[in-house]
């Protein structure tokens, strides 16, 4: 890692892991966000099969710097809704690990990731509505998208710290451990998705993207050109010749 940038990558066997490190708290402004962004990036072009973003500090991140949406500022060359969108579309597994606070965009940081795996001590919100705000990067959408419309407005408008365990059975979380078991679970978390196939899980997530947005018939008409390249990939070889000749899948893939 660098050490100038507040979000850099390091790989552990086949994951990524990009770690923020803006004290004290994460605050999210337009540089920090593009930093993320191409660490993402970087770090898939090195040849990550899945990405775990974590925090260094205390906290996961306390939230967007409210200076980015002042009135008059310095235009970004790539706005916090782009710079999601980018994270969203890189092709393979990410995974967020939460700790400490993860509070507006720093909430929808995480959203933006495919899996979410927290602390049980951790508290996360969309609290812009305590400041005559709404959510500006994408979260109630987001929220809504994982828990539906009821929750994702209760979250948004009441603008309260909700703790792990109860995001969890709302099916914001994937995942809530202890703190102390967090980097080793998450980190565990992601690698076994990096093990995975990772043409048919980065099909999986296109048409995944697609049914979110557009339905099910958007799925649909997707899946076709998704599965084209699983079709033909070493990965589908490999595991229907272990099926064929064991009865059992095999757990080693190329990634090709």
């Amino acid at each position: 890692m660098s050490g100038e940038s507040a979000a850099d990558f390091a790989m552990k066997g086949d994951v990524g892991v990009v770690t923020l490190a803006r004290p004290p708290h994460n605050l999210l402004d337009a540089q920090t966000i593009v930093g993320i962004v191409e660490a993402f990036e970087g770090a898939v072009a090195a040849g990550a099969r899945a990405l775990l973003l974590q925090s260094g500090l205390k906290h996961f991140s306390a939230g967007a710097d409210v200076s980015m949406f002042a009135a008059g500022g310095e235009r970004p060359a790539l706005s916090p809704m782009q710079a999601l969108a980018r994270l969203e579309a890189v092709g393979v597994p990410t995974v967020a690990a939460v700790r400490g606070v993860a509070l507006g965009g720093g909430f929808e940081l995480a959203l933006a990731c495919d899996f979410i795996v927290a602390a049980h001590s951790a508290k996360l919100g969309l609290t812009e509505a305590s400041l005559g705000l709404a959510p500006l990067m994408g979260g109630v959408q987001r929220v809504v998208q994982r828990a539906g419309a009821a929750r994702g407005k209760e979250i948004a408008m009441f603008a309260r710290r909700h703790d792990a365990a109860t995001l969890g059975q709302w099916g914001i979380l994937n995942l809530v451990v202890e703190q102390e078991d967090l980097a080793e679970a998450s980190l565990a978390f992601a690698t076994q998705l990096a093990q995975g196939p990772t043409i048919a899980l980065g099909a999986i997530k296109q048409i995944a993207a697609q049914t979110t947005s557009g339905g099910l018939a958007a799925g649909d008409a997707a899946q076709a050109e998704a599965l084209r390249p699983v079709l033909e990939s070493e990965d589908m070889q490999t595991g229907t010749k272990a099926f064929l000749t064991s009865g059992r899948p095999t757990g080693q893939f190329a990634g090709r």
